[in-house]
Parts: C-alpha cells; structure tokens; sequence
C-alpha cells in the first residue's frame, strides 16, 4: 500500500508517537500514572542536561554540576509525575496553555533543524522579493510656503520662490528615511504619493508649511541575494515553521469530529 505525502513526514511520525504514547498513559479513565515507578536518566538524557547547562553558562558542566543537574532533573520528573498521577493538570488553563505551546514546539522542530540550500533560499527570495526591496532615494527640489493659497499661485504662475528657510531647497539621492528626518513624516509619506516628473507638484504640507516640490527620481536599488541571504534564511524559517504547524494540526484534527452546539 503507498502511503499519502503527508503521511511519509517524519514530523507526522513523531506527533503520532505523541499521540500513542499519550493514549496508553490516559486510557481507562483514572487519573495519569506515568508509565512506571523507574525513573532513568541514561546517557541522551545527561546529554541535554550537559548542554542545557552549557548553553546557559557558557561552559560544559563539572562532574558535580552535572551530578546537581540530574538530582534537579530527578525532583521535577517525581513531582510532574505525581502531579499528573494525582490530575492537578486537569481543569488548569495555564497547564493546558502550556502543553499547545509543546505540541506547536514539536511541530516546528524540523523546521529550526533544517538546512535549507540556496536553491530554496533563492526561491523565496525571488517570490518575496518586495521584501526585500532597498530603501528608495529620492531627488528633488522643494520651495516652502508659509500659506497653501501662496504656494497654489506660486504654482500655477511658475513664479515658485518660496521664503527663506533652513531646509535645502535641492537634494540629491538622499534616502526616504532621511528625507523624513529631514522634513518630517508628514511631507515624506505625501512625497511618497507623487510620481516624478519635470514640473512644480503640491502643495505638499509638513510641520514647516506648504511646499512646492519638483519630484525627478525615485529609485531603488535591488539588493542581491547573497547580500541578504541571511535575512532571507531567517524569513524562510519562519514562514516554514508557520506552515509545518498548519500542516500537522490538520493532520490531527482530521482525526476529530468536531460538533458546536450553537
């Protein structure tokens, strides 16, 4: 018999082990008795207490720390244990909360290990590519007006001027975002909405005034992949991890027959 694609992901394997281990610890309808009275901690488990410790510490632990972080570990699991045995998980939010963050944590498990080359990578990339967009720069010249009626005549005469002000009347290739520190939000979100073109455009209002504005480029300059590989690698996980919960909650839930009384 072949087995659907989605029944062949390793992520749907360890949920379904999840599942039955789960099911034959809570089968019977009396409150949870872990398994068995036999605590063991063998040499994977020391292993993760080893590197929790050095991840924390920043350096692998001392014979005795490793002997005070498997009693630490001994405590919890006898208490978690009981806790369960006697149901105290039952009926608590914060328990409940905590167990769906675990379930969404394993499904996004593969998702953080994998390694993903740069034919992936650059897949992404050129499906996103808008988010990865460089900042715009912006040339243009600019006459400030203390009245938006001057600045409309001024305007429709050609005769712009404006008043004397700090501000610089011509930028070249200067950033969107230093044009906004420069002239604040205001003027750069308006500035945004103008085509370039060779003639007077406005008034464009802004803390200062009324500007004329001359709008004659706006570009933006691609960056190249390698240049945000990272950034792209970080996105590509992020929306890997979203999908791979999606998929394996459907696998779940499929399993359901889900009725609400309205």
């Amino acid at each position: 018999m072949t087995l659907p694609g989605w029944a062949r992901e390793p992520l749907v394997h360890f949920i379904a082990l999840g599942a039955i281990v789960y099911v034959a610890l809570t089968w019977g309808g009396t409150p949870v008795d872990p398994a068995s009275r036999v605590i063991t901690v063998g040499p994977e488990q020391q292993a993760q207490l080893s590197l929790g410790f050095e991840r924390m510490m920043g350096r692998a632990p001392t014979d005795a720390e490793l002997d005070a972080a498997i009693d630490r570990y001994v405590r919890d699991e006898v208490l978690y244990r009981e806790a369960l045995r006697l149901g105290l998980d039952q009926g608590d939010a914060v328990v409940r909360q905590r167990m769906v963050s675990k379930m969404d944590m394993s499904a996004s498990l593969a998702a953080e290990l994998a390694d993903p080359d740069d034919t992936v990578l650059r897949a992404y990339f050129e499906a996103n590519a808008a988010n990865y967009a460089g900042e715009p720069s912006l040339t243009f010249e600019q006459a400030l007006f203390a009245d938006e009626d001057e600045a409309r005549l001024a305007r429709e005469t050609g005769a712009v001027q404006g008043t004397a002000t700090s501000l610089p009347k011509a930028i070249n290739a200067m950033g969107a975002s230093e044009v906004q520190a420069r002239f604040g939000e205001q003027f750069a979100r308006n500035l945004a909405e103008l085509e370039p073109r060779d003639e007077w455009q406005g008034p464009v209002p802004s803390g200062f005034g009324w500007h004329l504005v001359r709008l004659t480029q706006r570009t933006a300059k691609d960056p190249s992949f390698d240049a945000v590989r990272e950034e792209v690698e970080n996105d590509w996980r992020s929306a890997e991890t979203a999908a791979r919960k999606d998929r394996a909650f459907e696998v779940l839930r499929s399993a359901y027959r889900i009725e609400i009384d309205r």
